[in-house]
């Protein structure tokens, strides 16, 4: 009967370790796949002009833009042709980089059916302004984006025509300098998927009747001369069909450059909580994904320092190793384009270990709870 029991100890034991390996590899896996930076999702149309931007996309420019060409008040416009390849998605549409600084004055962002518009400062740890405008991504057809800032706000028109106007966002030309990114973030990964068929900007504001013609024109393919188009500093009409190399017709120096892998151009090192945080869907289904996927490691690996190296303090001995094992993750992605190395996920992985070990510690009290109500009732039935 005593080797029954030894047999059955040395089973759980293997058990134990294989199930604990097994979910180590996997969170492992699931933490660094695939390994490498992916081939750039990038291609041109087939036909008309226009650049796809797939799964993990995106493009640079060569140079950085800076204030010449822009007019002394401040006043600037952006105009961007598109087409989402999902509606209900996030991603960062285009966004200006300041290396130097590493800070990222402006972005512009889909928010599942909204536009989102991100305005930073000239450092880290400034506040960055936000505005949105709902309902403007909710079918898969081509839009045409105009923002125009001046001395009275912003303003924002869909197709030429106007649908929200701030007094208090406070876009300006120094904004749009930096280098261009187009189809992700610059510090982390935020991919958008769809077509961009066209940008400009203006180091000026843009009046209403101009945005209503520029949006015939783009629309019709009648656009007017780059050298005779006052204020112009870029054009990208996307139009090349092929290459490496989106051209911006008014100044060479800030081509738009097609790498062959996608890459990320200032990953971030555990990028602060509140630095990570997006009020959407996607956030909150990787926090549960997070919190979840480490469950199992703090439940089996309590069992295991228990059971099989007889711990007493199993619990933190677990929850040290579900931190030490997120932390390497998190460096480690860093490393890798299709991954963000942050904190949030460094603090999601340790509490789902914390919960896998509490599980396993009120698991094991109830089931010895059970054997003393068991030996109980036997030692009560052979007293009568």
């Amino acid at each position: 009967m005593s080797f029954s029991r030894s047999t059955n100890l040395n089973i759980l034991h293997t058990l134990l370790t294989a199930i604990c390996a097994c979910i180590l590899a996997g969170i492992l896996v699931a933490g660094l796949l695939p390994f490498h930076a992916p081939k750039n999702a990038i291609s041109w149309l087939p036909s008309g002009n226009g650049l796809f931007f797939g799964e993990h996309g995106s493009v640079v420019s060569a140079g950085s833009f800076d204030s010449q060409g822009m007019a002394t008040d401040g006043s600037c416009s952006l105009e961007l042709w598109l087409e989402p390849r999902r509606v209900r998605s996030s991603g960062t549409i285009l966004a200006f980089y300041r290396p130097t600084k590493e800070v990222t004055p402006f972005a512009l962002r889909q928010s599942v059916n909204e536009l989102k518009l991100d305005r930073g400062s000239q450092d880290r740890e400034s506040r960055r302004t936000k505005i949105y405008v709902e309902g403007v991504f909710t079918t898969l057809k081509p839009i045409f984006f105009t923002i125009s800032a001046g001395a009275t706000g912003t303003a924002i028109y869909a197709d030429g025509v106007l649908v929200k106007k701030s007094t208090s966002f406070g876009l300006s030309s120094q904004d749009l300098t930096g280098q261009l990114l187009v189809g992700n973030a610059p510090s982390t990964t935020d991919s958008w998927s769809g077509t961009v068929k066209g940008i400009a900007i203006y180091g000026r504001e843009l009046a209403p009747s101009e945005v209503k013609q520029h949006f015939a024109d783009w629309t019709t393919g009648k656009r007017s001369d780059a050298a005779t188009s006052m204020g112009l500093v870029a054009r990208y009409l996307f139009d090349e069909g092929k290459g490496k190399v989106a051209h911006n017709q008014v100044d060479s120096a800030t081509d738009l450059v097609i790498p062959e892998r996608f890459f990320v151009l200032h990953e971030e090192f555990l990028e602060r909580p509140w630095d990570e945080f997006r009020n959407d869907w996607g956030y909150w289904q990787d926090v549960a994904i997070n919190i979840g996927g480490f469950i199992p490691l703090g439940f089996f690996f309590c069992a295991y320092f228990s059971a099989v190296w007889k711990l007493k303090h199993a619990s933190w001995l677990t929850i040290v190793l579900g931190f030490a094992v997120s932390l390497t993750i998190e460096v480690l992605q860093s490393f890798l384009p299709t991954r963000d190395s942050g904190m949030t996920d460094l603090i999601n992985n340790t509490l789902g270990t914390v919960l896998g070990a509490i599980l396993c510690v009120w698991t094991m009290k109830h089931q010895w709870l059970d054997k003393r109500v068991r030996r109980l009732r036997i030692a009560t039935s052979s007293r009568s």
